[in-house]
């Protein structure tokens, strides 16, 4: 029999926001990000990730009508625990893929088949208001009502990266993405707002030597989650960025971008330990034309906490 949608092992489904590669990244569009669980739980994440179009994990991209095909395992641990009273949560996230495909650079078609990993994320979290740290007694009682939380994810470049090719999985530069939640339950809905900004360092070896700078880019993201009495739940999602102008060696390339996302997402409580998750999301408008339409699946394994 399934859990009741107040028992554990319903409310732990929120695991972690890590279905899909982009799903990662500045364009994060999945919900929970989040939600509240004991102290001690550990996630572990297998997901698989499919885009076509544009580059789902760098929407500075300069190329221009991407055809490009996306095929992205992910591998994520995250453990839960008490920060000074708060609901702490920390994630290592490591994403590889599959990338073949073409698109425009200046006039001329270019052309990439590559497989590596990507670049690696580590993001933590903690939950300001409403959502202290506790037990697994505690968490047993515990109903949602308001949540604050905050975040800091940040992208390590280790991924396979050639500075003679335009297109590769790893971005040769740091990522910082700070990040402000606030999650509403209204019974079985829970209402999400969350905004943020992507700080980008220098990426000193673009495409020949070249030097190549990005202005931070403005995130936001809503979604509307309704939670089954038997355990599963389903999201409307969207997402929004704007900003995020580069320059190469100086020269500003002229490709601010205002960029919007709609999608969904299904969780499915397998047992008490055991979840699937599977989401869909596509582009609705893109103003420097990376658009991608994506699709991931994901099986969540947790433990710990008297699970």
């Amino acid at each position: 029999m399934l859990p009741d949608r107040r028992t554990p092992g319903a409310q732990l489904l929120a695991g972690l926001a890590l279905a899909a590669w982009g799903a990662a990244h500045a364009q994060s569009i999945e919900p929970r990000s989040y939600s509240p669980a004991p102290v001690g739980v550990n996630f572990l994440v297998v997901a698989l990730a499919d885009s076509r179009g544009g580059l789902a994990f760098d929407s500075s991209s300069p190329l221009q009508n991407p055809q490009l095909h996306v095929v992205s395992p992910l591998f994520a641990y995250a453990r839960t625990f008490d920060l000074l009273g708060r609901l702490g949560k920390v994630d290592f996230i490591l994403p590889t893929g599959r990338l073949s495909g073409s698109a425009d650079y200046q006039g001329q078609r270019v052309e990439r088949e590559v497989t590596g990993a990507g670049d690696p994320l580590v993001r933590m979290t903690v939950n300001l208001v409403g959502a202290p740290a506790m037990t697994p007694q505690q968490f047993r009682s515990y109903e949602q009502d308001l949540v604050v939380g905050a975040s800091l994810q940040i992208s390590v470049p280790l991924g396979q990266y050639e500075p003679t090719r335009l297109l590769n999985l790893g971005s040769n530069r740091w990522a910082f993405h700070p990040e402000l939640g606030i999650s509403k339950a209204f019974g079985p809905w829970v209402a999400e707002v969350a905004g943020g900004a992507v700080f980008y360092t220098t990426n000193h070896d673009f495409f020949g030597g070249h030097t190549r700078e990005q202005a931070p880019l403005v995130t936001g993201r809503a979604n509307l989650v309704y939670t089954f009495r038997s355990g599963p739940w389903v999201s409307l999602d969207t997402t929004f960025y704007t900003g995020g102008e580069t320059t190469l060696d100086g020269a500003h390339e002229r490709n601010l971008q205002r960029n919007w996302r709609v999608g969904s997402t299904l969780a499915i409580p397998l047992d008490r330990r055991f979840s699937f998750k599977v989401n869909a999301s596509r582009g609705v408008s893109a103003r420097t034309g990376n658009n991608y339409d994506l699709v991931g699946v994901a099986l969540q394994y947790r433990w710990g906490a008297g699970l």
